[in-house]
């Protein structure tokens, strides 16, 4: 039945696979795309789409032109996260073209800001920069869109060397988070896995005729720092303290995402831009679509450990 067809795009990340989890549960037909590089058989998230009901698997570049053409036919409602696997303003553009062409009545867009715009000062960060110039394209051809900016995800904490986010084991058992945010500034949270699935059906289930044109802050928690510290402390029933201080790469990284982090450092922490920009508030809204969520303690207590143990690490133990 096409009017329960719903595509997704990028079901292999975070957000994607969330609500293909959600919507194959409540009974969509979901036509799931999934880029060719990350379809091996032996990845995980692919292996789980694999055996989820109502699932049709789209498997390819977005860069093919004959899979944009075809991917939305016969669908009233897409769901696009995309990421820089390539020129994403032209895959973004080529996506919504396609969506137009063929009739979708509801495109939820994952977009972000480009804090540049507000007339502040700012700087661009590269890779969200591209997102509100697809953002500003869709509007431009009058597609029935929501947009939602995400919070920063809780998964993106981890005891390995990556920089940002790196929850680093001391020697006495303890943990400790550097990061540029200013100790007692809040930020957005939002446990992608979890709750961005159940928040976009809702939005779905409104349909545009609510939502059309509208930006959603998708963030559940607004916590400092020193609150993420406090709430992974009693989480994991072990200290945590949280000091600010320069990103540091101790890992080979992307060029692009370099210049992300280097962005970051700037926008938020010298400058402690409002994450979402000026008009964008949370977590009302979000919590007005799903209010089963997932927060930081419970995501330190119960995915963490499990996440970390999933890399290999035996800290937990």
């Amino acid at each position: 039945m096409t009017s329960r067809t719903l595509v997704i795009v990028n079901t292999t990340g975070r957000q994607g696979a969330s609500l293909a989890r959600v919507a194959s549960a409540v009974g969509y037909n979901v036509r799931a795309h999934i880029t060719t590089k990350l379809s091996e058989k032996d990845g995980a998230v692919a292996k789980e789409l694999r055996e989820l009901k109502n699932i049709q698997l789209v498997e390819g570049s977005l860069e093919d032109e004959k899979l944009i053409s075809t991917l939305f036919v016969g669908a009233r409602r897409a769901f696009i996260n995309t990421i820089s696997w390539g020129d994403e303003v032209a895959i973004g553009k080529a996506l919504a073209n396609a969506a137009k062409k063929a009739g979708v009545q509801h495109y939820v867009y994952s977009s972000m800001p480009d804090h540049a715009v507000f007339g502040k000062g700012w700087p661009s960060l590269p890779l969200w920069s591209c997102k509100f110039t697809v953002e500003n394209y869709i509007r431009q051809i009058g597609l029935p869109a929501t947009f939602v900016y995400t919070g920063i995800y809780n998964n993106n904490f981890t005891s390995l060397p990556y920089p940002l986010f790196c929850m680093k084991l001391q020697t006495d058992g303890s943990f400790q988070w550097t990061a540029p945010f200013h100790p007692d500034k809040p930020l957005p949270w939002l446990d992608a896995e979890h709750d961005v699935g159940p928040a976009v059906i809702q939005i779905l289930k409104d349909g545009p005729q609510k939502w059309s044109g509208h930006r959603i802050g998708l963030a559940y928690q607004l916590l400092t720092p020193r609150q993420v510290c406090k709430a992974f402390e009693r989480g994991l029933s072990r200290p945590c303290t949280y000091k600010r201080g320069p990103i540091t790469v101790e890992v080979p990284i992307p060029s692009g995402y370099r210049s992300q982090l280097e962005g970051i450092e700037d926008l938020f922490g010298k400058r402690e831009a409002p994450y979402f920009g000026p008009d964008i508030e949370a977590p009302d809204e979000a919590l007005s679509l799903w209010e089963g969520y997932r927060g930081m303690e419970e995501y330190a207590r119960e995915v963490f450990p499990l996440e970390e143990a999933a890399n290999g690490l035996t800290w937990m133990h």
